[in-house]
């Protein structure tokens, strides 16, 4: 089969051949990839940063966001058969530890992720184990069901408190930051207000939805959000940056008894005043990692079946499996939303 590979310490990728996985265990189950899109944890172990550097270790098949068939189950699976149509979570849990047995299976303690601790997707085949495996409605296309991993993210993050009728900002639109804004405009925000730096994204975040997009480079971010909400300040902070400035300016944007939703990964350390921005003004902060297993798949694929949510502006690229080069190119000069190989 063919394979995109992390093959050596460095930038790139490489595409390669190699064995389809044979060897499945007894809730082992073998996908066949029709789509598989580039995550930003795909990009850093292109570009070969401090955290792939950390992470990653050569040589390993990259890749987690995908849909496909299944083509062969281990003997003892229960979940799936073959034939169906799966996507899949990419938090595969020990299902023995505390979190796993207290509904947190999304931060186990000894969690392994697809394409990072294992072989990911970016192969015409896959094998997962089928706790992980979601069951596609076959109306949804195959490229939109590889993208619910990320999608499952913005659910997530949005709806960890209500946000009908609620002033939101969202700071970053990189392409989880435009599944956002799709899923703020479905959920019915009162006004969803974007901060953004990139040219591209800014007028894809418009043409989105986003009712206010700010440059922060050009405008004073805090000062522009309470003139759109009457002076009392965002009511959500949805933080997809992991841009330290972004935090800090989103904090201070929001509302007193605002609610902080931060998904964003930062690159070091953080500084901000958390007298001012959260004690005194009594925020509400959560982290958000991941998707919660598996009432927000339950969500996603509830709102891509039932048509409320539109897909086609936020992926705004799809090539070929073999022209991956083209797709990273985009991302890492950020000229695109999300990005889907076709196998």
């Amino acid at each position: 089969m063919r394979a995109i590979i992390k093959e050596k310490p460095g930038r790139g990728a490489t595409l390669v051949t190699k064995d389809v996985p044979k060897d499945l265990g007894p809730h082992d189950v073998l996908v066949k990839v029709y789509a598989a899109s580039i995550c930003g944890t795909d990009l850093h172990i292109y570009l070969w940063n401090k955290w792939a550097q950390e992470h990653i270790k050569p040589p390993q098949t990259m890749g987690h966001e995908f849909s496909g068939e299944v083509v062969a189950v281990g003997r003892d699976v229960s979940m799936v058969k073959i034939g169906d149509f799966v996507s899949s979570e990419t938090h595969i849990p020990c299902g023995k530890c505390k979190q796993c047995r207290t509904g947190n299976m999304h931060v186990c303690q000894h969690l392994q992720i697809l394409g990072v601790d294992r072989d990911g997707a970016f192969a015409d085949y896959i094998k997962v184990p089928e706790i992980v495996l979601w069951k596609n409605d076959p109306s949804i296309p195959h490229i939109w069901a590889s993208v619910q991993e990320p999608l499952g993210n913005a659910v997530h993050t949005i709806f960890t408190e209500d946000v009908t009728g609620k002033n939101v900002l969202v700071t970053g639109a990189g392409p989880i930051g435009l599944l956002a804004i799709e899923v703020l405009r479905t959920a019915g925000a009162a006004k969803i207000i974007v901060s953004e730096i990139n040219e591209y994204r800014k007028n894809l975040a418009k043409e989105i939805g986003a009712d206010v997009v700010i440059d922060p480079t050009k405008e004073d971010v805090v000062k522009r959000v309470k003139a759109e909400t009457n002076g009392d300040g965002a009511d959500v902070l949805i933080e997809m940056s992991g841009n330290e400035r972004a935090l800090n300016d989103g904090l201070a944007a929001l509302t007193p008894a605002g609610r902080a939703s931060l998904l964003g990964v930062y690159n070091s350390d953080v500084k901000i005043n958390l007298n001012d921005l959260v004690i005194f003004k009594a925020i509400r902060i959560y982290g958000i990692t991941g998707r919660k297993m598996f009432d927000t798949w339950y969500k996603v694929g509830d709102l891509l079946k039932n048509k409320k949510l539109d897909l086609s502006k936020v992926i705004t690229h799809t090539f070929d499996f073999e022209d991956y080069e083209k797709g990273f190119k985009l991302m890492e000069e950020g000229k695109c939303g999300k990005i889907v190989l076709k196998l």
